[in-house]
């Protein structure tokens, strides 16, 4: 079964994540960016879903120290975010995320987003 680590400060948001993938996937939770990180390197994701907006570090610094790091540079990581300025995609792609979901997203969005990026 693939694993997904999930990084969400709200814990209301990290719970409908779960919601909508637990019965497919293996799911580590982290409710910031440093939590994520270790995460990372202990429970080896093969996808990391993570929030833009997190306490302490941002999602695009921990998607950059991810993607410098040759034992997590291969994960793909996709971008979960309520910011719906244009600049997002560019600023996801530029700290190498995969993609990003816009909050609220549809449970099919999230689904073939995560399937994509696991093939």
């Amino acid at each position: 079964m693939k694993k997904i680590l999930i990084v969400e400060d709200v814990e209301m948001n990290r719970d409908l994540l779960v919601q909508l993938l637990e019965d497919d996937y293996e799911l580590v939770e982290a409710a910031d960016g440093r939590e994520g990180l270790a995460s990372v390197k202990s429970e080896t994701p093969d996808l990391v879903l993570l929030d833009i907006s997190l306490p302490e570090m941002d999602g695009y610094e921990v998607c950059r120290r991810l993607k410098a790091d040759a034992q997590t540079a291969s994960i793909p990581v996709v971008f979960v975010t309520a910011d719906a300025r244009d600049d997002v995609a560019a600023a996801v792609r530029e700290a190498g995320g995969v993609g990003v979901l816009s909050k609220p997203y549809a449970q099919a969005d999230l689904l073939e987003m995560v399937r994509a990026n696991l093939r």
